[in-house]
């Protein structure tokens, strides 16, 4: 048979299969911490869908879940520790030029 004439076959590569982030018995809550801080990112930003590797449905209620968890402040809106640390407080114009005479 001449090559121009063979079928295209796929290359038959196996590949392994991830497993999914959220088990069945996993329930997804604000109460789950555990579960819930999986899909935050070191800054306290939610993991996009993508990222999760999660269906629609799942990334719509961890969203859910960590903004519930947010709200009764069991997960901080930023998990920045450099926030609040300022190492020399420098003075500000005010816009205003003064004029010496």
């Amino acid at each position: 048979m001449d090559k121009s004439k063979q079928p295209f076959h796929k290359s038959k590569r196996s590949f392994r299969r991830r497993l999914p982030p959220i088990g069945s018995g996993d329930r997804i809550d604000y109460r789950n911490m555990s579960l819930i801080s999986r899909f935050i990112s070191e800054q306290g930003k939610i993991l996009s869908r993508r990222v999760n590797r999660l269906t629609l449905k799942q990334q719509r209620l961890i969203t859910i879940a960590i903004k519930q968890a947010r709200i009764l402040s069991l997960l901080p809106f930023l998990n920045n520790e450099k926030q609040f640390e300022r190492a020399e407080s420098i003075p500000r114009n005010t816009g205003l030029k003064t004029r010496n005479k």
